[in-house]
């Protein structure tokens, strides 16, 4: 028997499907071994090596036993993790971990988990690259260094529970300068002379009296009033009609970065969820084949593209559009990341005759989402440009200028497949020394706009140009900020709270270089060269140590403190000394000058008030356990009605409002259907539960389903814009016009 090591179950599920009884696959489920949670973990040698001290969690032993127990039954073990960094130390992990000697196991690689690919990587395995497994050790060990060392100092300057890292903190100082740009910005005021010619014509002045006309030429009402009483005075002619062609080229393929950015503005989808989609449809989903992964690796930034993979959809393209679609010779893209890394191909589907059209039969609503977006997205990388002839004629009076351009698509090339957000501006047939007259014409005002603020999609766009964190941590980074209330994200803008501007100019002045772009992305290409066995690891680690350490300790005499510590007057009922007003993660309160000794808190008398004026207005309602008034009091899930006899009666009751309810008897017992809310969303749902467990998100009707074995009830539904009767059974969609 040989043994395959993966990192997923599901992985390890779709992998063991391709490969006959001589072979198990089992799941480290992630890193085996990793620095201890509860401490540093990391040692300083005479050498100034920072040397790890790896160790496995209690929730990995199980799994570390079970791998150990198979590995001593097999012939062969190879290790076979993610072709990353990450996944190269993850494999050599494991090996340590086992008490094997990691040259000696083979490892092996894919880009997509498919039966071929499976194979292919068995027949070429290699030895762990440990260049690539050093350049994740320094990583780590950077990324524990910052944490570790700068947090506890952030906590005790300015408020318990608050976190740096090194790419987490350039991230936030992003978003912080944006805001200070918004803040700062001073609105320009500027008019623009709208004007429409005959013939609906609209034409845009491009200069006046021989000046050249801007967006800001015109500063004031007086200057647009003036020009609008010229233009009207003047007589105006074609001088001048162009046509020329312009091209749209065909996007590139998908990489981790500008997969996640069309999702988000296509689809709606955060980066975290697009990357959780994006892992199921390349570990394996069911298809008319039996389970696989239908997309190549999820996390990259190369647009390299396999040549079968090239020659496959081309001939795809030829067979479905015909020749003209076709590129005389394929189409390969050049990497635009700063550091990108060309060990990866682009993200693709790996088996093209798993059409979105196959595909919706097998995949979960958001899976067809993404899986749609990534198919044409290849398909289209593969066409001819789209073509437009652009049109632009010129009208000239004898002290003003006016252009109009219109433009229509002539060759819809990769439009075909991706469809086209531009629409055409058809001009009207009209020739040159024609005279043309004036509609309609007006004096607009107008004011600059500050800079946007973020959006993830933005967000991830501006690290990816900067070199900030690679493929693997834009989700991550972005989902810490928001955890730890630096940031809020409101109608998907990133907006950076009082903490974080009090976090990031604390960082900016007493460690320029952590939240530094430049300095950053910088050590991104260190890490690369170490990657790439250019550069020692060590030394990288002990250079950056050294003088950090420094300015830590400096940092802990030097650095003011920020923290709300306001002594009030009063003594702590439980130990006699000073109560503290502080402040912490959820606002002020107070505390005990003695802390740690002495650990008594209470709330800020205003609030304290609030709270226990709210608590105790009464409801109208009455205990029905012992007569006293029920109460209004909030919890975890919101607000509700509680006793006031409490503790005495602990009797409570849930303010949930009235359901709607339903007509249509539930289709499995025949009771009342209600309209129900929970955490995860609004759904009918049967009076009777628990003993009817009936759910639907849509209210079911009378019509039962026709297919050959189903009895299904059928609801009506939107799909797509269409009305159709979907069955809440096996999910069949008939459009609304079949159903008699």
């Amino acid at each position: 028997m040989n043994l395959i090591i993966v990192e997923s179950p599901a992985k390890a599920k779709t992998i063991k499907n391709f490969l006959g009884k001589e072979y198990e696959v089992v799941a480290s489920k992630g890193h085996i071994r990793d620095l201890p949670k509860n401490r540093f973990g990391i040692t300083i040698d005479a050498s100034n090596h920072l040397i790890p001290a790896y160790s496995v969690a209690k929730e990995n032993l199980a799994t570390l036993k079970q791998i150990k127990d198979l590995a001593k039954k097999s012939d062969t073990i190879y290790i076979a993790t993610d072709e990353d960094r990450e996944g190269e130390a993850i494999g050599w992990h494991i090996a340590q971990a086992m008490d094997k000697d990691p040259n000696e196991l083979p490892r092996i690689v894919f880009h997509e988990i498919t039966k071929s690919a499976i194979n292919n990587a068995l027949e070429h395995a290699r030895k762990i690259d440990m260049n690539m497994v050093n350049a994740q050790q320094a990583r780590r060990l950077l990324d524990r260094v910052v944490g570790y060392k700068l947090s506890p100092l952030l906590s005790s300057k300015i408020q318990k529970g608050l976190s740096a890292g090194r790419v987490q903190s350039s991230t936030l100082k992003l978003v912080v300068d944006r805001e200070r740009e918004i803040k700062a910005f001073v609105a320009q005021e500027y008019w623009s002379v709208d004007t429409m010619f005959k013939k609906e014509i609209e034409a845009n002045l491009i200069s006046h009296k021989e000046q050249k006309i801007d967006k800001l030429s015109i500063s004031n009402k007086a200057e647009a009033d003036a020009i609008v009483e010229s233009v009207k005075k003047d007589s105006f002619v074609i001088s001048k009609i162009e046509t020329k062609e312009r091209k749209t080229q065909t996007p590139p393929p998908f990489m981790t970065s500008t997969l996640q950015q069309v999702a988000s503005g296509k689809l709606g989808f955060t980066p975290k969820k697009t990357m959780m989609v994006a892992q199921v449809l390349y570990e394996g989903v069911k298809t008319p084949s039996g389970t696989s992964g239908v997309i190549t690796y999820m996390r990259t930034d190369s647009l390299n593209m396999a040549i079968e993979a090239v020659n496959a959809v081309r001939g795809v393209i030829k067979s479905r559009f015909g020749e003209k679609y076709l590129p005389k010779e394929p189409k390969f893209y050049a990497k635009k990341a700063k550091g990108a890394q060309e060990a990866h191909e682009a993200i693709r589907p790996t088996m093209l005759e798993f059409t979105p059209e196959v595909a919706q039969n097998f995949l979960k609503p958001d899976e067809i989402k993404l899986y749609r977006l990534i198919y044409e997205r290849f398909m289209a990388c593969q066409m001819n440009d789209a073509v437009f002839e652009q049109q632009s004629i010129t009208f000239s009076g004898s002290q003003n200028e006016y252009r109009a351009i219109g433009r229509k698509l002539t060759f819809d090339g990769f439009y075909a497949i991706s469809g086209s957000e531009d629409k055409d501006k058809l001009l009207p047939q009209l020739k040159e020394g024609d005279n043309a007259s004036i509609e309609s014409i007006k004096a607009v005002q107008h004011f600059t706009e500050p800079p946007a603020r973020y959006s993830e999609a933005s967000l991830i766009k501006k690290l990816e140009s900067e070199g900030i964190g690679r493929p693997s941590t834009y989700a991550p980074t972005i989902a810490t900020l928001s955890n730890r209330t630096y940031v809020t994200i409101e109608k998907k803008q990133i907006i950076p709270t009082e903490m974080a501007f009090t976090v990031t100019e604390m960082l900016e002045k007493n460690f320029s270089n952590i939240v530094d772009v430049s300095f950053t992305a910088n050590m991104e290409e260190k890490l690369d060269e170490v990657a790439e066995g250019i550069n020692d690891w060590q030394k990288l680690l002990s250079d950056f140590y050294i003088s950090f350490e420094e300015k830590i300790q400096e940092g802990k005499e030097s650095i003011k403190s920020l923290k709300v510590t306001k002594p009030l007057g009063r003594a702590c009922p439980k130990c006699g000394e000073e109560l503290l007003l502080r402040s912490g993660r959820f606002g002020e309160f107070i505390a005990c000058s003695a802390y740690p000794k002495c650990k008594y808190t209470e709330q800020v008398e205003g609030e304290k008030k609030q709270k226990e004026e709210a608590e105790v207005a009464p409801s109208g309602e009455k205990c029905e356990k012992c007569g006293r008034d029920m109460i209004l009091k909030s919890g975890r899930n919101g607000q509700f009605l509680a006793c006031s006899g409490y503790p005495e009666c602990k009797n409570t009751k849930s303010l949930k409002q009235e359901s709607k309810t339903s007509s249509i008897p539930c289709p499995e017992c025949g009771g009342q259907l209600l309209w129900k809310q929970s955490r995860r969303g609004s759904f009918w749902g049967c009076q009777n539960y628990p003993k009817c467990k009936f759910i639907s998100k849509f209210e079911p009707s009378l019509i039962k389903c026709k297919q050959e074995g189903c009895d299904g009830a059928l609801a009506f539904r939107v799909y797509r814009g269409k009305e159709v009767y979907e069955c809440l059974k096996c999910k069949t969609r008939t459009p609304k016009e079949d159903i008699k």
